[in-house]
């Protein structure tokens, strides 16, 4: 035991995830994903008036310093996770509060990069694709001003909300590889995005974060329901390793993949593709 948590708790023998002892069934059915990142910061869930002001915060904090937007600019190419590590790097000698270890300012750069973070998700992959960057839209949520972002038009209520309830099932999920790095960096005293990088270091591994690209890879393979049957059967026969398929800690259904089978399914229907949720 490297220490005990009062953020988060898991019980991978039935299937538990819950964040300040909220089970997360309850959160992904009720709660934005302003008010568990709030949760998770503070501690309770907000009131109105603090979730008003948390939102208010995270939309002025929509921006990128133009020397950041310029070195994504320069990167047609490359992994984007090598590219938000540099990026999260590159946003803390911009950052006014970046030598302020008080708890103030430390929750101010909390605040600050989870804006920035999405920004440079989006702003780089619009880059790389030939595309302009969207401005922010500062009176949506954090979700819908991502994908607004990210795809250049106002998403819908399903795809808002399934883009809310994804960020709330990931917000957290106890000390895993990149938050035992995460908090190693911050043991030593160290800054805010320093931890935030060495965080981003571990996600990008295939043992970690990096699975779910490999996921995406596997289904890229099979350009039907039947090609993946046949691809999957001769995995399992030559005892290959199947990403996306089970979790080291759950013994049980990954409780997160119970709302993504079900979004996956209704964004499927509404566009009318369920290619990729059939395979």
């Amino acid at each position: 035991v490297a220490g005990e948590s009062s953020i988060c708790f898991i019980d991978g023998n039935k299937g538990i995830l819950s964040y300040r002892g909220y089970n997360i069934h309850t959160l992904a059915g009720n709660a934005s994903f302003e008010e568990t990142a709030y949760l998770l910061w503070y501690g309770t869930l907000p009131n109105q008036r603090q979730l008003a002001d948390v939102k208010v915060q995270l939309a002025a904090e929509r921006k990128l310093p133009a020397p950041v937007v310029e070195f994504l600019r320069s990167l047609p190419h490359g992994v984007p996770m090598d590219v938000l590590r540099t990026g999260v790097s590159m946003l803390s000698h911009y950052d006014a509060d970046a030598t302020d270890m008080s708890d103030a300012a430390n929750q101010r750069k909390a605040i600050r990069l989870t804006s920035q973070i999405a920004m440079l998700v989006a702003c780089f992959d619009r880059l790389r694709n030939g595309k302009e960057p969207v401005e922010p839209n500062p009176s949506a949520s954090h979700a819908a001003a991502f994908l607004e972002m990210l795809t250049g038009r106002a998403p819908g209520p399903n795809a808002e909300r399934a883009m809310d309830v994804a960020l709330v099932l990931h917000a957290d999920h106890e000390l895993n590889a990149s938050t035992f790095a995460a908090r190693v960096t911050a043991a030593t005293l160290s800054d805010v995005h320093s931890a935030v990088v060495s965080g981003i270091g571990a996600l990008k591994g295939p043992l970690h974060g990096g699975a779910n690209e490999a996921v995406m890879k596997l289904l890229l393979q099979f350009p039907d329901e039947q090609s993946a049957l046949t691809g999957i059967e001769h995995m399992l026969r030559g005892k290959k390793k199947v990403s996306g398929f089970g979790h080291r800690v759950y013994h049980t259904e990954d409780p997160r993949a119970t709302h993504l089978r079900k979004m996956s399914e209704a964004l499927g229907r509404e566009t009318g593709d369920l290619k990729w949720f059939r395979i």
